[in-house]
């Protein structure tokens, strides 16, 4: 009987197991349902791009365009960029849903697109404002130079600052609890900057930190670093393809020319001539008694550097004393000791590929990119005075796009 017991098991076994062969459509059992439904899941993350019904566009941080489908039964909750965990989200309706919205899908893949069961959410107005109260931070506490030091023992950074007023070294001290990014390799977003180490950063990087500083601003304590490897370029245009996006450049130092290509990202500006010939004299150290800059003297009345803004730089760098102790006056004047250039430089008028020629002047920082082309990520032309006083002074721009790039990590947890 006992041998009887286990052909009939045996056969069992097999008529099951071929029944479940040639009838899929039979249930399966819970732990095999299980294993498929995890294969199946999907996660998403990006910014919604059109909104149709209970049907999303998805634009992702990275890949093509995604449909995602709402279902009803979805949860949908929508969190505050730096929010830790979803303990402090709070339910919504899809009709919450906007376009512009950051969102982190999971749900069902289907075909190209995914069935949602979940979408987390932040609201591009919340985000629009975190990203500038970031942008108003890292100006009114951040600086940023070239790498010139990392000692690893003290968790200190070293670099070399060049403003206005001149170059000086200043310390950065790092914490446990500094947050380290480091741009992508040939990316020239901020957002793009990658979680990161005090180990990544060498000698002849590009560093910007946030912090508070010591009352001469000679040291700083980091709440938050970002550092990349960049490429500097001075030289002059040798040719602009507009359709192309890309110009050609004999860079003075190395001789060489260099094909640059112009992205979406990459910023361009143009120095007015009176500022222009104001950097070139403060480099030359020949700024004459009177002139805004020389002996801390503020410019006169009317006489405000051209592209300034109104009412000077925001503070953080310029005006209210300046970054480094100097920068811009209320009225736009240079003032001994300089500020972050770079901020002077954001306040310039904006120019495009088609209002280069052949033979401006420009000072370039561009990714890496190979020996004979990069990507800009800014640009400044109206630099002839600066090249003639100083070749070297690409290094006066920085790369630095400040955007909120802590929003975007948040969906990524």
């Amino acid at each position: 009987m006992k041998k009887v017991r286990s052909v009939f098991v045996y056969l069992a076994a097999v008529v099951l197991a071929l029944t479940l062969e040639v009838l899929p459509g039979l249930r399966i059992p819970a732990a095999a349902a299980q294993d498929q439904g995890q294969s199946a899941i999907a996660r998403r993350i990006g910014a919604i791009k059109s909104i149709n019904g209970n049907a999303l566009t998805l634009s992702q941080d990275s890949g093509p365009d995604v449909t995602v489908t709402i279902a009803p039964s979805a949860r949908l909750l929508r969190i505050a960029p730096g929010a830790k965990d979803l303990k402090e989200a709070t339910p919504i309706q899809l009709q919450d849903l906007q376009v512009g919205d950051r969102v982190r899908v999971r749900g069902q893949a289907a075909g190209e697109g995914v069935n949602a069961l979940e979408v987390i959410a932040m609201a591009r107005t919340d985000l629009d404002a975190k990203r500038q109260q970031e942008q108003q931070d890292w100006q009114k506490r951040g600086t940023g130079g070239l790498v010139s030091a990392v000692d690893p023992g003290a968790a200190t950074v070293t670099i070399s600052v060049t403003s206005l007023g001149g170059k000086k070294q200043i310390a950065i001290h790092t914490t446990k609890t500094t947050i380290f990014r480091r741009y992508a390799e040939d990316s020239v977003k901020f957002d793009d900057a990658k979680p990161s180490t005090l180990a990544e950063i060498h000698a002849g990087d590009q560093l910007r930190a946030r912090g508070d500083k010591n009352a001469d601003g000679s040291e700083i304590t980091a709440d938050e670093i970002v550092s990349g490897s960049f490429r500097n370029v001075a030289g002059t245009v040798n040719s602009v393809d507009a359709s192309a996006g890309t110009l050609s450049v004999q860079d003075l130092l190395t001789k060489k020319q260099i094909l640059v290509k112009i992205s979406r990202e990459s910023q361009l500006h143009k120095l007015p001539p009176e500022m222009a010939q104001m950097i070139a004299m403060r480099l030359k150290g020949t700024v004459p008694a009177g002139i805004p800059g020389a002996g801390g003297n503020r410019a006169p009345s009317g006489t405000a550097l051209a592209g300034a803004g109104p009412g000077g730089a925001t503070a953080g760098g310029m005006g209210q004393g300046g970054a480094n102790g100097g920068g811009m006056g209320a009225g736009g004047g240079m003032r001994r000791g300089g500020g972050d250039f770079q901020q002077v430089l954001n306040r310039m008028p904006a120019v495009t590929l088609a209002d280069l020629h052949k033979g401006d002047a420009v000072l370039i920082v561009a990714t890496q990119g190979s020996a004979t082309g990069a990507t800009a990520i800014t640009l400044l032309s109206g630099v002839e005075p600066i090249l003639q006083a100083a070749p070297s002074q690409a290094m006066m721009l920085t790369p630095w796009s400040l955007g909120g790039s802590q929003a975007a990590d948040a969906m990524q947890q």
